[in-house]
């Protein structure tokens, strides 16, 4: 599996501004070339499928001097992959990257129920209650270009 943070970030996304902890993960982000690599895969070959990987940590477990890896983006992982396949020129691959591919390795029939990708700017937010404690999300504050709709959501 290959997770939407390591098709959209190389290793200096760690470093940008000082040290970012919401971005840090293992395995580490990768460098351009191998991210480059990482999204070729993704966009052509079926061995790959999307693995979100998504670990909501607690951000003081995160902003510490020994801070748990792992990124969350649970909430948005198909949404950055758009942004990414995007990037590329290959939106056309996003459903069999997101969808098909797993069930196919896993053995499983397709699902038959859809959900819509709207082009649509929203803002991630800063952070979400986890517990008595609230877990800061990847591009906590920044805009993603893609929102997916909520089920019986208006387009």
């Amino acid at each position: 599996t290959i997770t939407a943070h390591h098709l959209l970030y190389n290793r200096n996304a760690l470093f940008k501004g000082g040290i970012r902890p919401h971005y840090y993960c293992l395995p580490i982000l990768k460098t351009e070339p191998d991210r480059r690599a990482l999204v070729d895969a993704a966009t052509s070959s079926p061995k790959f499928f999307l693995g979100t990987d998504s670990a909501p940590h607690a951000a003081g477990r995160k902003e510490c001097c020994v801070g748990c890896a792992g990124c969350f983006t649970g909430h948005m992982a198909i949404e950055l992959v758009a942004e990414a396949f995007e990037a590329e020129g290959r939106l056309g691959a996003l459903e069999d990257f997101v969808s098909r591919r797993g069930a196919a390795f896993y053995g499983l029939p397709p699902s038959e129920g859809t959900r819509l990708l709207t082009r649509e700017a929203w803002t991630v937010p800063a952070s979400f209650p986890f517990g008595p404690e609230t877990v800061v999300p990847l591009r906590a504050g920044e805009s993603v270009r893609w929102k997916m709709l909520a089920r019986g959501e208006p387009r």
